[in-house]
């Protein structure tokens, strides 16, 4: 099967990306040392392809009501145009068919950016409930649209140095939130723990906005360092950390889902009655060791086990994020199967880093 390419491939290789699959993408995992990369992020900025994330467009009478069924989490928290929201979008069962971020542009028009890997999926679940709900709606994706993220205390001075005119509509704009500036259409939104911008810009320019950045000092950066970033900012994958076969009350998503409202939303009936039985924290290695997905973890309480797990360069050391049962309490020690060893992991809140600094007690 051909892989899919966003329309930085051939950059990527020019800048000499070593590439891999991808859930069917090819995509940059490093562009030399992961570590330098990751930190590059951490203490000053890098750029990332996410190209192969899709952009879907809600327009219509009648979108927010329709949000509101459709979305855990609620969209009447979006008032001022260009606010966003993250939220999971739910069976009936209570299952995680998506995580994505919805931005109010107007009454008539919502902005949604879903994950590449269920993207289609994503978008004919929203169509088919559209065609019960709301007939009279129009939902469309964009793959005319590129996206390009710049992350890291100095994002924002890199992009408004490749960018004229973008620091006097983008300056002011709180995070998560977006504006348009012309074609483009720039989000102070990420997903590394660092402040800066996602930039959808139409999909031919994008080479030249890559190189232009690349000319004002930003770095590559390949998905092997996002996913670090991402780790250690406490921050879900789909596909690892829940998925269609767990609700979000037991992924850490609690926060993201309104139960206090008298809304009702796809999804909500299950939740609400079937409270969870486990939940998702932080895991820090004590011993020698590097913590991986689907790992065992031994507590008291009965078995849990690791979604995402790495080496974490801002601390120097192995953390995770893990399911365990309910009754296991931060501070616990716990054990996590290697390789035949039981090795002893501190249960830790989450997240590990942000903003450049290691925010979890060690």
């Amino acid at each position: 099967m051909m892989l899919k390419t966003t329309p930085l491939n051939q950059t990527h290789r020019d800048m000499g990306a070593k590439m891999v699959d991808f859930g069917g993408w090819d995509m940059p995992v490093n562009y030399g040392s992961q570590i330098d990369e990751h930190h590059q992020v951490r203490n000053d900025c890098g750029m990332f392809d996410v190209c192969h994330m899709r952009v879907v467009d809600m327009k219509g009478n009648g979108v927010r009501a329709f949000l509101r069924f459709l979305l855990a989490n609620n969209v009447d928290k979006l008032t001022l145009p260009g606010k966003a929201l993250y939220s999971a979008m739910l069976l009936e069962n209570g299952g995680v068919i998506d995580d994505l971020i919805v931005y109010f542009m107007t009454e008539d028009w919502f902005r949604i950016v879903v994950n590449a890997g269920t993207a289609d999926k994503d978008i004919a679940w929203m169509k088919q409930q559209a065609a019960k709900h709301a007939p009279q709606l129009d939902i469309a994706d964009h793959p005319e649209l590129a996206m390009i993220a710049v992350q890291g205390p100095n994002a924002r001075a890199k992009v408004w140095e490749a960018l004229p005119g973008s620091q006097e509509l983008t300056e002011k704009l709180i995070p998560f939130s977006a504006v348009e500036m012309g074609t483009m259409f720039i989000a102070r939104t990420g997903y590394t723990g660092e402040d800066g911008f996602e930039i959808m810009i139409p999909a031919k320019a994008a080479p030249f906005f890559w190189q232009t950045l690349a000319e004002k000092g930003v770095k590559p950066i390949g998905l092997g360092a996002r996913d670090t970033l991402r780790l250690e900012a406490g921050m879900n994958l789909y596909g690892q950390d829940m998925d269609e076969t767990v609700g979000p009350l037991e992924s850490g998503l609690a926060w993201t889902v309104d139960l206090k409202s008298e809304r009702d939303f796809i999804g909500k009936a299950a939740l609400l009655a079937n409270p969870p039985s486990s939940k998702l924290v932080g895991l820090l290695l004590l011993d020698r060791g590097v913590l991986r997905g689907h790992q065992k973890v031994r507590t008291p309480h009965g078995d849990g086990e690791i979604t995402s797990g790495s080496f974490a360069p801002t601390l120097e050391k192995s953390i995770a994020l893990a399911r365990v049962p309910n009754d296991v309490q931060i501070g616990d020690t716990v054990q996590v199967e290697i390789r035949d060893k039981q090795l002893n992991a501190k249960v830790v809140k989450y997240p590990f880093a942000r903003n450049g600094k290691t925010v979890v007690s060690i």
